[in-house]
C-alpha cells in the first residue's frame, strides 16, 4: 500500500524540513567516513607540506650519497628525492606515485629502506645515504644486479631501482628465507609489468648464495 500522507507545513514546527535534515545527516556521514578511510601515507604527505610551510628559505645542506659528502642549495622544505635527482643529478631513483605508495624512489639510509619521496633531505643530513647508482662496484655488478638480468626481473624497468634496493635490504634483514618472506618483505614496492615472480626468484638466488650484502 502506498502511503499519500503528506503532512501540513503550517503543522510543522519551525526549523528545515525532514528532507533537509535526512540530506544533512548524509553529508556530515560521508564526511566522517571519509576522513576515517584516508590513508595513512596522505597524512605522513600532508604532514611534509605543512612543515614545509612553516620553515622557508634556501640554505646549505650536507649528504653523504654513495660514501661522498655533496653540498647543495636547498629549501628545507626540499624532499630527499628531489634533491638526488635535481640537485646531485642522481635519477636512478624514480618519482613514481610521490605519495610512499609504490617504492620506486626507494633507498637506504643508514642502511634502512625509505620512501625518499616521503623524506626531507634536511633530515638526512649526517646520515648514509645509499642509491642504486652505489650498488655496483665500478664495473661489477652487485649480485643482486646481476641476478635481476639473469632471472630478468623487469620489463620496462622503471620500478627496477626500488625494487634493487628493497630488496638489498630484504637480505640484509634476513627476510629472504622463503619465497613467502620476500613477496611479504617486498610488498612495498610495485611492478605494474608484473614481473614479481622473476624479482622473487632473484631475491631468493642470492640469499641461497650465501650473499647477505
Amino acid at each position: 500500500m502506498t502511503d499519500n500522507f503528506t503532512p501540513d507545513s503550517a503543522a510543522l514546527p519551525d526549523g528545515p524540513a525532514p528532507q533537509d535534515g535526512r540530506r544533512s545527516f548524509i553529508k556530515q556521514a560521508t564526511g566522517l567516513l571519509g576522513l576515517a578511510l584516508a590513508p595513512p601515507l596522505v597524512s605522513q604527505a600532508e604532514r611534509l607540506t605543512a612543515m614545509s610551510r612553516k620553515v622557508e628559505g634556501v640554505s646549505e645542506m650536507r649528504l653523504k650519497v654513495n660514501g661522498t659528502l655533496r653540498t647543495i642549495q636547498a629549501e628545507p622544505r626540499v624532499t630527499l628525492l628531489d634533491a638526488l635527482r635535481e640537485r646531485l643529478d642522481l635519477t636512478g631513483s624514480k618519482k613514481g606515485c610521490d605519495h610512499g605508495q609504490c617504492g620506486a624512489c626507494t633507498v637506504l639510509v643508514d642502511g634502512r629502506r625509505v620512501n625518499s619521496c616521503l623524506t626531507l633531505a634536511v633530515m638526512a643530513q649526517g646520515k648514509e645515504i645509499t642509491t642504486v647508482e652505489g650498488l655496483a662496484k665500478g664495473e661489477e655488478l652487485h649480485p643482486l644486479q646481476a641476478a635481476f638480468i639473469e632471472h630478468d626481473g623487469f620489463q620496462c624497468g622503471y620500478c627496477t631501482p626500488g625494487q634493487l634496493m628493497s630488496g638489498v635490504a630484504c637480505l640484509k634483514e634476513g627476510h629472504a628465507k622463503t619465497d613467502a618472506d620476500v613477496r611479504e618483505w617486498m610488498s612495498g614496492n610495485l611492478c605494474r609489468c608484473g614481473a614479481y615472480p622473476n624479482i622473487v626468484a632473484a631475491i631468493r638466488q642470492v640469499e641461497q648464495s650465501g650473499f647477505k650484502g
